[in-house]
Order: C-alpha cells, then sequence, then structure tokens
C-alpha cells in the first residue's frame, strides 16, 4: 500500500510505524511484525520432506522486513526445513542486531534432525536446553522475549518455573505463554511477570476466546494472534475460497484478502500485535501496510457478524 501527496507524485512507502506502537515489558515495538515459520521453505511448514527456501532470497525478506520499520520477529529453533534454519537465515540477515530490534522465540514443542516431531520438553532441563540452542543459533546472550508453548490443559508450574529461573539468571528478559488458556495464564503469573500471549486466533477463528483477548489487555498482557491470515489452513497457509464478507470489505478498501484479516486482527485493541509470515516481499510489504488500514464502521460490523458466527478453531 502507498499513499500520494497532492504536492508530490512519488509514492509514499508505509511502515511498519503506521501500526502503533505497543511494549512488551520494556521492550517496544510496532503492532506489525514478522513471523519466520515459513521463511525457511516453500509450501508446508513444519514438515519433513519441506522445500528449501533460496537463501538469498529469504535473507533479503529479513532485511527488507527491517527497512519497512519492522521491529517484532517471531522464530523458534523448530522452524527449519532441510538446509534452512529461521534462527541461522535472522542470524545471518540481521546481526550485530539493532537496539530496537525485538526477537521472540518459543520453547517447548521440539523436532528431531529429520524433521519430525519428538516429545515436548517438559523438565526443566530440556526447557534450558531449548532456551540454550536458541541463544546458540541466535548468537545472543541473552533472549528477548521466550514463550512457553503447551500442548494440553495440565499445570505450567514446573515448566514456567523454570523459564523464570532462566530469567533470573540474565538468559531470559522476558517471559509469555503460547497455546494457553486463562487458567494458564492466572497459574504463570503468580510465579512470575507475563508480557504477552501467543494463541491461535483471528478473523472467524475462536471467537470463543473473544473475552480471554480482552482480559489479556486489560491487565497490560500483549496479545498475539498467529495464524490469523491463514485461518483453518494453518501451518499450509491460507486455502479455500475467502468468505463474501471479507471479499466485499476488501474491495470497499481497494487491498486483498489477507490485508483485511490483518486490520481486523489489529482492530480488536491496541494491545493486540500481529506477526504474518511470508517468503514474499511483495506480500511483506501488503502485511506491513495493512497496519495503517482503517476500517469502515460499516466493514467492521460486516466483519464482526462474520467472527461471531464462524466455528473454526
Amino acid at each position: 500500500m502507498t499513499s500520494t501527496s497532492s504536492a508530490s507524485t512519488t509514492p509514499t512507502t508505509v511502515t511498519a510505524a503506521a501500526s502503533g506502537r505497543w511494549t512488551l515489558g520494556d521492550l517496544p515495538v510496532n503492532r506489525i511484525g514478522f513471523g519466520t515459520m515459513r521463511l525457511p521453505q516453500t509450501g508446508g511448514a513444519l514438515v519433513p520432506d519441506a522445500v528449501p527456501r533460496d537463501r538469498a532470497a529469504a535473507l533479503a525478506v529479513l532485511r527488507r522486513a527491517v527497512d519497512l520499520g519492522v521491529n517484532h520477529i517471531d522464530t523458534a529453533a523448530f522452524y527449519f526445513s532441510p538446509l534452512r534454519s529461521a534462527n541461522e537465515l535472522i542470524n545471518s540477515a540481521l546481526a550485530p542486531y539493532a537496539d530496537d530490534l525485538v526477537i521472540t522465540t518459543k520453547v517447548g514443542p521440539a523436532r528431531d534432525l529429520t524433521g519430525r516431531w519428538a516429545a515436548h520438553a517438559r523438565t526443566p532441563e530440556a526447557l534450558r536446553g531449548q532456551v540454550e540452542e536458541n541463544l546458540r543459533q541466535l548468537g545472543r546472550d541473552h533472549l528477548d522475549v521466550v514463550n512457553l508453548r503447551i500442548v494440553g490443559t495440565d499445570s505450567i508450574a514446573e515448566r514456567f518455573g523454570a523459564l523464570a529461573e532462566l530469567r533470573q539468571a540474565g538468559l531470559i528478559r522476558h517471559l509469555g505463554l503460547s497455546n494457553v488458556t486463562p487458567a494458564h495464564l492466572a497459574e504463570a503469573q503468580a510465579i512470575a511477570p507475563v508480557v504477552c500471549v501467543q494463541n491461535r486466533y483471528g478473523l472467524g477463528m475462536r471467537s470463543k476466546d473473544d473475552a480471554f483477548v480482552q482480559e489479556c489487555g486489560a491487565q497490560g498482557i500483549a496479545f498475539v494472534p498467529y495464524y490469523a491470515i491463514a485461518a483453518a489452513g494453518g501451518e499450509a497457509g491460507a486455502t479455500g475460497a475467502e468468505p463474501a464478507e471479507v471479499l466485499a470489505v476488501a474491495q470497499a478498501h481497494g487491498v486483498g484478502p489477507a490485508e483485511i484479516r490483518l486490520a481486523w486482527t489489529l482492530h480488536q485493541g491496541p494491545h493486540v500485535l500481529a506477526i504474518p509470515g511470508t517468503g514474499d516481499p511483495g506480500h511483506l510489504a501488503a502485511n506491513v501496510a495493512a497496519g495503517a488500514l482503517s476500517l469502515s464502521e460499516d466493514g467492521l460490523k460486516l466483519l464482526d457478524g462474520l467472527h461471531r458466527s464462524a466455528t473454526t478453531g
């Protein structure tokens, strides 16, 4: 998305600063960030036989994201394909890191060297090993934000407590949670501060979690939805036809459906961040520009109705 002033015909590039800012603990970030899950490969992510992305192209996308004002990058050590690692790409493209760049990673899930899923890290020793692996791959002496990603509904006290100890030791600056319930959040907060919750959420996805999204904002906690564009497609990316409501609002604003989904996400509150991922420079620019998109009242009503009636997720 570009704009042209009346005094000049030179287009103005929209940057991530247009999305507004939020603070993760003491780390200010623009609300449009960049997720690296799709960067190591083309096609579906997190599969053993993924096709590696061209390395030069991946590095160029990361550098372009930063050029466009992105200062919040989401990653994980288990984001890799044959020959490519998201963390290695970040390190190669962006180190030495800018002072205002915030890199968020997550621990818990694990993949073996073949790319197949392994057992989640559940012990303090396994979690420390994952933290140290992220430190090595990123070339950092500490991690800005570490999200504990879980599966299931059992207690997270031991696992979150282990990360809290690593925070006290200086290996982690701030802690977050991923794929959690309000009960998990309360349990974690009794142990250490939580700066963000990263859950699956978006237009037409998990409307039952609307109240949780707003509760995070009331507590000053960032809510960072994943798959906000892909929706039901998940790791495979956006699939299927877009609902008529999304297409109608996109046409009214002269943008694509992905931008509408991102704009709707950001309209859910100033504490809601977005971390869309892509390996395509054109899609990257459109995603960043979506942060400046102000949806009309009629458009929001139409999309909110779609969201409330959907059952996906």
